[in-house]
């Protein structure tokens, strides 16, 4: 093999376990790989460490609430991660890491109605496995059928959705959704990228109970990124994460009284190692005592639900 080749696999090896990484450090600190989800599926045996709950609508809910999207691949890294979650999150490790959010006391579940969704939500419920629904709402579904189907909690208009109305100036027609929502006796909600969109909702008065906010703001235009980035244009703009977004979605919500959920605090799993303590020290700190996070998780190679919650109780029991 010749060198060039050679360098080029170890440079693509040591690529890939970075993007790997998740929430903790590297799988050599851990003490090697090993595996993060129980064995078989099924309830699993409440741990010791509890996160903590808040009164959501009419029932409490953990302020840390499990995200969907490594569940199906949606990775907002590139194609190779996408397959990489896809791939490792067969249905049997979709219905583990459900329990085993649930033995942390994970009880909240943002949901969205992709194909297989479903049945993986049916084997965890017909497994024992509780889960209050926070939809994620597509310009495709139905909030009928969802909720007839699904009896969720929550729906939440979707942030692609909302900061697409919101560029093109139709967002009179997403608060006429909220209505339709609000008319199926469900808690509604809206999620967006942009600090901006909560603020506008906000001063306009729309009948609505939470907000979801991204607290990056990945849906820039081009125009937009050109503006940050003094006329230059990054490959990916629509994956890109800065470090002063963060502030800025914070701070809005915060400003609101409804209820807010922040997410992608890591960074789609750019945020590593020993930065991830304080992502979330700095996410608790900067939203209301009645706020939450939605967390993807990507246990590939370490216990990332462990760790999180670890994390979340250390910081919600001792503030």
């Amino acid at each position: 093999m010749s060198n060039s080749r050679r360098e080029f696999l170890q440079s693509s090896a040591a690529l890939a376990v970075g993007m790997l990484g998740g929430a903790a450090a590297t799988a050599q600190a851990e003490g090697g790989i090993k595996p993060a989800l129980p064995g078989p599926s099924g309830p699993a045996a409440p741990e010791a460490i509890q996160i903590p709950k808040m009164k959501f609508g009419k029932v409490e809910i953990s302020r840390l609430i499990l995200g969907v999207n490594p569940l199906y691949g949606f990775s907002h890294y590139n194609a190779n991660f996408y397959a990489t979650m896809r791939d490792w999150y067969t249905p049997e490790k979709v219905c583990e890491t459900m329990h085993r959010a649930n033995a942390f006391g994970i009880n909240a579940f943002n949901f969205v109605d992709v194909p297989r969704s479903r049945q993986d939500l049916a084997c965890f419920q017909g497994e024992g496995g509780k889960m209050h629904l926070i939809m994620q709402m597509t310009a495709n579904d139905d909030p009928a059928a969802i909720q007839r189907d699904l009896k969720p909690l929550a729906m939440q208009r979707r942030g692609e959705e909302i900061d697409i109305a919101f560029r093109e100036g139709t967002m009179a027609k997403e608060r006429e959704w909220c209505k339709r929502v609000r008319d199926l006796g469900v808690m509604v909600g809206v999620g967006t990228h942009k600090p901006e969109v909560i603020a506008m909702v906000e001063e306009q008065g729309w009948d609505v109970d939470f907000y979801a906010g991204c607290v990056y703001n990945r849906t820039r235009t081009e125009d937009e990124w050109r503006k940050v980035f003094n006329g230059e244009l990054p490959e990916m703009t629509r994956e890109i994460y800065i470090q002063s977004d963060p502030a800025r979605m914070y701070k809005v919500m915060k400003q609101t009284s409804k209820q807010c959920f922040a997410f992608k605090i890591l960074a789609a799993g750019r945020i590593e190692g020993d930065k991830v303590a304080q992502a979330f020290r700095t996410a608790y700190g900067s939203i209301k005592p009645n706020d939450g996070v939605y967390i993807g998780i990507f246990p590939k190679t370490r216990d990332e639900l462990k760790i999180n919650a670890e994390i979340v109780h250390g910081i919600l029991t001792t503030a």
